[in-house]
């Protein structure tokens, strides 16, 4: 990973084309899903059918475009009963955390007798994107699936794509433990549209939720006022901020976390310190060796990993809070002192 020092004339630049590295679609790519959508919208499960044929190579019927529940049953077999231990204790910690946050309804009589209120309703029904292309996220069925289960959604789809004709069985082992109710072989704009728009065998939803490539994300964007959406997430990063007592194996093992995801995927380490820096830059070359997608990880460490040298840890929280990770790590000493710096990340870890 190449060293800067945030002093450097050029570290602003570098972190800035590394931030933009996901900004926007090129106007190929917009056109391309423009055309998905629109022919979905209009001709429905055909045109779905015919996308999937091209994009990723998957002849399917609209027989076996539903994942059905023999299927189900099968990826339990192919899954060890350990791992599904693992994914049930997953949604069981999940479900504790996202009932904390459920929005609860309220009414007030005011000093004039005037009666306010707040009534919480859920939606009726919720599309969940899981991506399934150069890897496998049973996380994401969860952390998807999950808060909208303890809402009250009665009616939940999946859509993810199948590039070698079967669902993965981690996928569908966790899709069925979260409590979703119709599975999908659908991938790419082709599946937001459908969940979108609705087809003869894609009900419509009220709302898109999940992660996807650049056509996905589009695609959402596209949809976005005929349905509601979560986000346009971009491509996966993360921020570490480390002091001396960080534990360099650690630091770029959850590096390469991200770095792992996508070629696109970022991975920035700020410390004061550059003896953890370099440690942690041995690390990286040392663990990448064997990785199992260390091609994939090694592209994106390449063109979007960064080690930044500051004076100061709370200069490290600002460059931080101006970058705004998905992931932000506290790799230090005194985390909870540190986080009080934070104002801009997605999700914290701290120590």
């Amino acid at each position: 990973m190449k060293i800067i020092d945030s002093k450097q004339k050029d570290a602003l630049a570098e972190l800035k084309r590394i931030i933009d590295r996901g900004e926007s679609a090129t106007e190929e790519v917009a056109a391309t899903v423009r055309e998905v959508v629109e022919r979905v919208r209009r001709e429905g499960d055909p045109a779905v059918l015919e996308y999937t044929a091209k994009f990723d190579r998957v002849q399917l019927t609209l027989k076996d475009m539903k994942v059905s529940p023999d299927e189900i049953k099968l990826a339990y077999d192919e899954v060890e009963p350990k791992k599904v231990d693992a994914l049930r204790l997953a949604a069981k910690n999940i479900r504790a955390f996202h009932e904390k946050q459920k929005i609860t309804s309220w009414v007030n009589q005011e000093a004039d007798g005037v009666i306010l209120g707040q009534l919480a309703r859920p939606l009726r029904s919720a599309g969940v994107y899981v991506p399934g292309g150069k890897a496998c996220y049973p996380s994401t069925v969860l952390m998807n699936v999950m808060p909208a289960k303890i809402a009250g959604v009665e009616q939940l789809v999946m859509c993810s794509p199948v590039p070698g004709g079967n669902m993965n069985p981690y996928i569908l082992v966790a899709a069925d433990i979260a409590g979703v109710d119709e599975i999908y072989k659908i991938g790419g704009a082709q599946a937001i549209a459908a969940m979108a728009y609705g087809t003869a065998t894609i009900p419509k939803v009220d709302k898109i939720v999940g992660p996807g490539n650049i056509y996905v994300a589009t695609a959402k964007r596209y949809v976005f006022g005929q349905v509601d959406i979560d986000m346009i997430a971009g491509p996966s990063e993360i921020l570490v901020i480390a002091d001396d007592s960080a534990d360099p194996a650690f630091v770029a093992s959850d590096l390469l976390s991200q770095a792992e995801h996508d070629e696109l995927a970022s991975s920035i380490l700020v410390t004061p310190s550059r003896e953890i820096a370099e440690k942690v830059n041995a690390e990286v070359d040392r663990q990448l060796a064997k990785l199992v997608r260390r091609d994939i990880a090694r592209k994106a460490i390449d063109r979007f990993g960064i080690i930044v040298l500051t004076g100061t840890l709370e200069e490290a929280a600002e460059i931080s809070n101006a970058i705004a990770p998905e992931h932000l790590e506290l790799a230090v000493e005194k985390p909870f002192e540190l986080l009080a710096r934070i104002k801009n990340a997605g999700a914290i870890f701290l120590g």
